[in-house]
């Protein structure tokens, strides 16, 4: 059973091996999942960088795909033309945009995914590890607007088995074991805890 609440400011790390239950934990924090029991409020507008491939076809172009993930994300299709910009600069893709996702590179639809996800405010954000995408270029592009998302967002979630990461981006920090609190308290405090334990 989880008691968690989060307000403005929390930036919160969850820790855990393999099998804890951090996924899940949150894709109940994003809206993708509901918990067998007991219920979840969240308040603000959340942006899921967890399964940043969701609604993506490869037969379509790169521009269709953006009119596509935005929609799958619950933006206005009439709004979707004003981030269209942002994105191809961002993405560095030019006009590889107007080709169908299939004769992308890995590399090159890391881009074009990341650079969808990045254009959307949120009150909360929410991440599986730290993304690290593309050439060491463009890594560095990602990087700095991570940090931009982080900070201009009122509540950051993170999933991480880096323990430097986690004390450098959060707050507070949740060690689960078999989708239960094992402890929740400041980063030293719980790592402290964790490296006594092992």
């Amino acid at each position: 059973k989880i008691n968690l609440d989060l307000s403005d400011g929390d930036r919160l790390g969850i820790i855990g091996h393999n099998g804890a239950g951090k996924s899940t934990m949150l894709r109940i924090l994003s809206g993708a999942f509901y918990p067998s029991e007991g219920n979840v409020k969240i308040q603000g507008k959340v942006n899921s960088l967890i399964d940043i491939s969701l609604g993506i076809d490869p037969e379509l172009s790169g521009i269709q795909n953006v009119y596509l993930r935005l929609l799958v994300l619950g933006e206005k299709y009439s709004n979707i033309k004003k981030y269209i910009n942002d994105i191809v600069v961002f993405s560095d893709l030019g006009n590889f945009m107007n080709l169908p996702v299939r004769t992308y590179s890995t590399g090159m639809l890391m881009r074009l995914l990341f650079s969808i996800s990045m254009v959307l405010s949120s009150d909360i954000l929410i991440m599986d590890e730290w993304l690290s995408v593309g050439d060491s270029q463009f890594k560095g592009k990602v990087e700095s607007k991570l940090n931009e998302m982080v900070d201009n967002c009122k509540v950051f979630v993170i999933a991480s088995h880096d323990e430097g990461l986690i004390r450098k981006l959060c707050n507070r920090v949740l060690w689960l074991e078999h989708g239960e609190i094992k402890m929740l308290d400041s980063p030293d405090n719980v790592f402290d805890s964790l490296n006594v334990n092992k």
